[in-house]
């Protein structure tokens, strides 16, 4: 259900842009340059669900992982199949992985999709300056949607370290979409750029460096290091909790 909401996002901004074709210029960024090449559908739905209804939907999904089953009681059963803890709390989390690809992935494909029926296609104009061609892009849109992927999938190890520590799911879900829109908004502080780079959430639009020719991967290398650093920290954190948890009740 989550993920057809989100596909419906790149369709509505592409209807949108159809119906008030003659406001093309006053829009944020991507969003101007539909109107000549629907491939940007895929970009502005991309650079409109990342700061909040992306994290939103990870937060459920992975704040529910483990205290959705505590809460209904299914968490000891799962465990005397048997189920190693290790293995349920790697099945659970592959599964959150799996959720976040998939989420960039069906914004990315259905807005390119969208795009192209509604919208001329054709080289597309990139932030450098040059130009590519439609295959080339489509590559590109990959890498971003891979690259949202692996971030999203940093926040779903928060999500589930969350998850470990109750057994309601609504709290998990809800301190993990609260834990992004914090970092987002210390990130947003000028006063506090000394700490920005290590928060969650800032390397998250980083994305631009795949758009630039050649692809320069400055920013967004450091983003990829970052993600992996907090899946490292809260997956072992997630295990350590989980490890004891008392799931007799």
């Amino acid at each position: 259900m989550i993920l057809a909401v989100l596909a419906a996002v790149p369709v509505l901004i592409a209807v949108a842009v159809k119906i008030n074709s003659s406001d093309n210029g006053r829009g944020p960024v991507f969003f101007n340059s539909i109107a000549e090449n629907g491939l940007f559908v895929s970009l502005a739905a991309l650079f409109a669900i990342t700061p909040l209804f992306l994290p939103l939907a990870v937060a459920v999904v992975s704040g529910d992982a483990i205290a959705g089953e505590s809460n209904q009681g299914t968490l000891r059963y799962l465990l005397t199949v048997p189920v190693s803890r290790m293995r349920l709390l790697a099945t659970k989390y592959a599964a959150s992985v799996l959720y976040c690809f998939a989420a960039t992935l069906i914004v990315g494909v259905v807005g390119a999709a969208i795009g192209l029926i509604l919208f001329p296609s054709g080289s597309v104009l990139l932030l450098s300056g040059s130009s590519t061609s439609l295959p080339a892009a489509l590559l590109r849109i990959l890498l971003i949607c891979l690259y949202l992927g692996l971030s999203m999938a940093a926040l779903a190890a928060i999500g589930l370290f969350i998850s470990t520590l109750t057994d309601y799911p609504v709290a998990a879900m809800a301190a993990t979409a609260g834990l992004a829109v914090a970092s987002e908004v210390l990130d947003a502080i000028p006063q506090l750029a000394a700490i920005a780079p290590w928060l969650p959430t800032h390397w998250w639009f980083s994305f631009g460096d795949f758009l630039r020719d050649p692809i320069t991967m400055q920013d967004s290398s450091t983003g990829v290091v970052s993600a992996l650093v907090y899946i490292a920290i809260f997956t072992s954190l997630a295990w350590a909790r989980f490890a004891g948890k008392d799931v007799s009740s």
